[in-house]
């Protein structure tokens, strides 16, 4: 039965993180004209009086690009020509004809054709080399994931022609297909970790994610709703406000606030939940790591200052701050820093930064590693003056640079070597695997039907790896036996990882990554197997 009731109307999914901001007639005063007045005249002399011919667009271009890097680290400029292609991840969708692939020895291969997209329905298979489109024959050195895109991508509603080889098949096959929008889902994976547990692990904060997020529960808890959550937030960057306060407003009751923003031109501005949320009285554990960021870190503060879930991992990036989009005449925008946001305590969680220096501002993350946080909760230092108390249990709680979790778990190096890590890095993994699994594709599939016989049955055959190390041998990467020794439990579990991700889908690679030895996750799995206690001994509730 369906289980989740109709979504409350009104709510504006895109505003304030990635939004247009009209501008203020209030700008137009006496010293922003005379600003004006002074470039215009800057650029006037230049292209009229400077004694070669100056290209005025690249002045301009390169103006604008150094004014926005003296800002802060997040403020940046887009030139127009990029616009779309950043937009895309964060609106869900772009237009082609719909395949995941790769390039192998400088042909395109079809990993999977993108369910309901156009590819799919005319019958392009996994597995299948495109050698020509539109009768230009693409096979060959160069071929690039900017040229594929350039070819495959264009407007909904237009054709393109294809010319495919399939293995078994004497004949190219050709296939016409109509452009159309493409999803891009932004919901990993979602499966049932403990009876009745829902795992849900969300990449970003798109315009589609709440749609994702409950279609995803109403599918795989059809009988009922969850009795607990794990929501996996790590690696997650962000995306837009609106998304991270509708996910938000799920757990929360009706008038708790979930973040405040506020800036020097704009005043403050409250978003609180409506109270019809989903899962106001079920427990929540959220994974956080260094890599989430921003959206993330508005619903793991919003919920740690109301005592609401268990947040498990790392410390979170710490970004603030709130971009809005100002779109400029030729297409191009700046996505400019507007406000500062805050949790529900008063935190404002964004990691100090100095004006200009964008390049020590991001390698704080790799300072992080040096000074040893990734291993140890004692390597964090928190000011005094920093600290908040939440809502409800008077906890203490930090801003000033991410949202720490409340309970800690280190940074896990088991399997990783050099040796491996040049291996993925080089893309020696990801060229033998595909080769591989067009191999035994078609075996594989017969025999496991569904993901949980693959789970308990399948591994990698010994003599898979042999090939996979002589593949890299091939590609100068020596063999490095001891290397080999250590890695060779992560070695197997990532390689069936991939094979399951082509068979079934990206959820299947992430549980099987998850259940291997993933420390995060098992402590997820540990609180939420005896939730009365850790809330009791975490949260300081009964």
């Amino acid at each position: 039965m369906r289980i989740f009731r109709k979504i409350r109307a009104g709510v504006k999914p895109a505003l304030m993180l990635f939004t247009q901001l009209l501008v203020a007639q209030s700008l137009l005063s006496q010293d922003f004209g005379s600003y004006s007045y002074k470039m215009g005249q800057t650029l006037y002399y230049l292209q009229n009086f400077y004694l070669d011919t100056v290209n005025m667009n690249k002045v301009v271009e390169q103006m604008v690009v150094r004014t926005i890097s003296e800002l802060d680290p997040h403020s940046a400029y887009i030139p127009a020509k990029d616009v779309q292609k950043m937009n895309e991840p964060l609106e869900g969708n772009f237009e082609g004809i719909g395949i995941e692939f790769s390039i192998i020895m400088d042909t395109l291969v079809v990993i999977a054709p993108i369910v309901g997209g156009p590819s799919e329905a005319v019958g392009v298979a996994s597995a299948d080399r495109i050698v020509a489109v539109n009768d230009t024959v693409i096979t060959g050195v160069g071929l690039t994931n900017e040229r594929v895109f350039s070819l495959l991508r264009g407007p909904k509603g237009t054709k393109v022609r294809l010319s495919v080889v399939r293995k078994g098949v004497n004949e190219p096959l050709s296939f016409e297909i109509t452009r159309d929008k493409i999803p891009i889902n932004s919901l990993d994976a979602v499966y049932e970790a403990l009876p009745d547990v829902a795992y849900i692990r969300l990449n970003r904060f798109a315009l589609s994610s709440m749609t994702e997020f409950i279609d995803a529960i109403s599918n795989n808890f059809k009988k009922q709703r969850p009795k607990g959550l794990i929501l996996d937030l790590r690696g997650n960057s962000g995306g837009y406000l609106g998304t991270a306060l509708q996910i938000t407003e799920q757990f929360l009751k009706k008038g708790q606030l979930i973040v405040y923003t506020e800036g020097a031109h704009l005043p403050r501005r409250d978003d609180s939940s409506s109270g019809m949320g989903f899962f106001i009285e079920t427990p929540v554990v959220v994974l956080i790591d260094e890599g989430s960021a921003s959206a993330s870190e508005i619903l793991a503060g919003a919920l740690q200052d109301w005592d609401r879930a268990i947040i498990i991992g790392r410390r979170s990036f710490g970004k603030g701050l709130v971009q809005s989009i100002l779109p400029l005449n030729d297409g191009s925008q700046i996505r400019l820093t507007v406000a500062r946001y805050h949790t529900p305590s008063g935190r404002v969680i964004q990691t100090p930064y100095t004006k200009g220096d964008r390049e020590g501002y991001y390698r704080d993350i790799v300072d992080r590693y040096a000074r040893g946080e990734y291993f140890s909760k004692e390597s964090i230092h928190f000011l005094d003056s920093l600290s908040y108390t939440t809502l409800v249990n008077k906890r203490t709680v930090y801003g000033g640079g991410g949202v720490m979790p409340d309970i800690f778990v280190p940074h896990d190096t088991t399997g990783y070597t050099l040796y491996w890590s040049r291996m993925v890095r080089m893309g020696i993994v990801s060229d033998f695997m595909t080769r591989y699994i067009d191999k035994v594709r078609a075996p594989l599939s017969k025999k496991y039907k569904q993901f949980d016989l693959f789970n308990k049955e399948y591994f990698i055959p010994d003599d898979v790896i042999e090939e996979l190390v002589a593949y890299a041998q091939t590609k100068e990467l020596p063999r490095d036996e001891e290397a080999l020794l250590t890695s060779m439990p992560l070695i197997r579990v990532q390689l069936k990882a991939l094979v399951a991700r082509n068979l079934f889908n990206s959820g299947a690679y992430v549980r099987i990554i998850n259940e291997w030895n993933d420390p995060a996750y098992n402590k997820a799995l540990e609180v939420m197997g005896n939730w009365e206690h850790f809330h009791r001994e975490i949260l300081g509730g009964g």
